[in-house]
Formats: structure tokens, C-alpha cells, sequence
């Protein structure tokens, strides 16, 4: 059971509240190669992207974050950091919410932004990270750098009700993966929808695995309402990430995929097998589990609750349900054959 936080509406998207986990990405293109923007748009929500976060660091940048508003239905973000005039003129150009990190801005000028999303009803995306720890703060709390990032935030949290507006998501991230747990435990406490993530996690490698010890521990804990895998790397990488992350707990609809780490007793090209199937069911929205194994050792047996399974046989495949062999095809010609019968399979659930 997750934990019970306000809900918030980024246009079409409910986040929190008992509502499915929402994936988050950014874009990673300056905003004003507008073409090159709508293209990764359209990538990342064609792969299972809920909502795509855009960097608007100037004016220019606004100006053609409205175009790009114009021309996609998607649930757009704008990222601010410093200059809150940006953020209130992303409200108008049309973003379903911003991101600001309110330590960045004076109570007047927040004052500013608050009003304008009131007016707009858009939500704020509250944000402090490991590296902007308030030195005063960090100290009143005996050094504890999540109990210091918590503090600012409910302080900031705390500011935001004080002026009639609850329409928040809160993030607090971290490099480090046990910070990042341990503060997101305790910001939880505050009942708001949570942002989670692992932030600047590294390349792709790297990366994911960082992510997913720091956000799977998390929604173990039924912490978490929208998450990004934050990659060096393409946007897609991280929503295919999020996607794996989400369908593993069981959080997310979605192909199970598993295949064996191979052994001396394999007898077909398993890696090539694996990625070709792996890349054709990635995408599919319904809740199966799909085996490709190297030998009939880990094959039927193995992989018995599988929905549909190929395993390697001297040369050939045998294709198995639920534990049961019913096919054997020609090696050369199992792929595309396999294929076929996960389109069988599909289109009767």
C-alpha cells in the first residue's frame, strides 16, 4: 500500500494520492532547437513517458517553450533555478507545472510565482538537493545532511499553506544513494506527493544501477509518485529504465523479461536472441512474462510461470507455455517465429 499523499493534476496526469506512478524524463536539447525538442517529446511518450520536464534558463528559451506547448499534448514541466520572472512566464506560456527551488528566490519574488500558479492552477514542484544544503541549517541539526535538507523543506512547504496553495510535489535528491533514501523517508512525512530520483547518477551503467538501488528501495517503502532515472544519456534510456524499475515491483503494467546468464551448456546466439525479443516486447502494455534461456536446463523448468518461453535445444528452439513444450523450430528461423507467436499471444489478452 503506498503511502496516502494530496493529489495533484499535471494536465491529463494525476500524481499522488493513490494514483499509478507517473515516469519522468527531461529533454536534453537546448528547448529553443524547437524541432529537435518535439522530437524527443515524441520518443520518450511513444516508449511509455508520462510527463517530460523542459530547462528554460533564459528568455528565449520561454519563447520557444510556447511553441513547443503549441504543438504537443504531452505534460510539460519547465525547470527554473533562479530567475522567478521565468517561472511565472512559463505559467503563462502553458506549462502544467514548474519546477523551482525556492532557496534561489526571495519571499517576494516567490510570492510572485505562488500568485501566478493560484491564478493558473498549476502545481509547483518543490526542489532542494544535496548540493544547495543551507550551511546555517546543517548545523542545527548536528550536521545530518538529511535532517538539513528536510528542515528547508518544510520550511518552504510550510510557506506555501501559509499563502492558501498546496499544490505541490516535493523532491529531494541527492549523488549519494543512502542520503537520498534517508531523506526522501523523511520529507514522505509530510504528506505531499514525492518526486524520486538519484541525481546525477552517471552514465548509462552507472547510472541505472544507481537508480535503481536508490528508487527501488524507496517504492519498497511505498515512497514515491513520479520518478526519473536520471541518465547521461538519451531520454529514452531513462523512461525504458523507469518502465523496468516499475514493471519489476509489479507497480507499473508491463512485459516481465527474463533471460539466463548463460552457461557452457547454451547452444544458440542467447545475447542476440535475448536483445532481439527483449527490444520487440519492451513496449507492449499488458502484464506477461516472457523467458528466452539458452538450454532446456533453464527453460520450461526454470521458467514455468512464464507465459511464453524459447529455449535452446542442439541446434534448435523449443517454444514452451507455462512450463510446457508445444513447438521446436530451426534455430535460424526461431526470432522471427517467436515473434510471431508473441503477437498470438498479445492480441488474445
Amino acid at each position: 500500500m503506498r503511502n496516502n499523499t494530496k493529489q495533484v493534476k499535471i494536465r491529463s496526469v494525476l500524481v499522488g494520492g493513490g494514483a499509478p506512478i507517473a515516469v519522468q524524463t527531461m529533454t536534453n536539447l537546448p528547448v529553443t532547437d524547437i524541432d529537435g525538442t518535439l522530437g524527443q517529446i515524441e520518443r520518450c511518450m511513444g516508449c511509455g513517458c508520462d510527463i517530460v520536464r523542459i530547462a528554460l534558463p533564459n528568455k528565449q528559451s520561454v519563447v520557444a517553450f510556447a511553441e513547443v506547448r503549441k504543438q504537443t499534448d504531452a505534460p510539460l514541466v519547465a525547470d527554473i533555478h533562479f530567475d522567478w520572472r521565468l517561472a511565472i512566464a512559463a505559467i503563462e506560456a502553458g506549462a502544467d507545472k514548474v519546477r523551482i527551488n525556492p532557496g534561489n528566490m526571495s519571499l517576494s519574488q516567490l510570492d510572485a510565482v505562488i500568485d501566478c500558479a493560484k491564478l493558473h492552477d498549476v502545481p509547483v514542484r518543490i526542489g532542494v538537493n544535496g548540493g544547495s544544503v543551507n550551511k546555517d541549517v546543517l548545523e542545527s541539526v548536528g550536521g545530518s545532511r538529511p535532517r538539513a535538507l528536510c528542515v528547508s523543506l518544510e520550511k518552504y512547504v510550510r510557506y506555501f499553506e501559509d499563502r492558501g496553495f498546496d499544490q505541490i510535489v516535493l523532491s529531494v535528491k541527492s549523488t549519494d544513494i543512502q542520503e537520498t533514501v534517508e531523506t526522501n523517508r523523511l520529507a514522505a512525512q509530510l504528506g505531499y506527493p514525492m518526486h524520486i530520483g538519484v541525481t546525477e547518477a552517471g552514465l548509462l551503467r552507472q547510472g541505472l544501477v544507481k537508480n535503481a538501488i536508490g528508487i527501488g528501495a524507496l517504492l519498497l517503502e511505498s515512497i514515491g509518485d513520479t520518478v526519473r532515472v536520471s541518465l547521461t544519456s538519451d531520454p529514452v534510456d531513462e523512461v525504458q529504465a523507469a518502465k523496468d524499475i516499475l514493471v519489476s515491483l509489479g507497480l507499473k503494467r508491463g512485459v516481465t523479461f527474463v533471460s539466463c546468464p548463460k552457461c557452457g551448456r547454451c547452444s544458440i546466439d542467447l545475447e542476440n536472441t535475448a536483445k532481439q525479443v527483449y527490444d520487440y516486447v519492451k513496449n507492449i502494455d499488458k502484464n506477461l512474462k516472457i523467458a528466452v534461456m539458452g538450454c532446456e536446463v533453464n527453460g520450461p523448468g526454470e521458467c514455468s510461470d512464464a507465459d511464453l518461453g524459447l529455449a535452446g535445444a542442439n541446434g534448435s528452439c523449443v517454444f514452451f507455455r507455462h512450463g510446457k513444450r508445444y513447438k521446436t523450430v530451426d534455430a535460424e528461423h526461431a526470432i522471427e517465429q517467436f515473434k510471431n507467436e508473441i503477437d498470438l499471444l498479445t492480441n488474445d489478452n
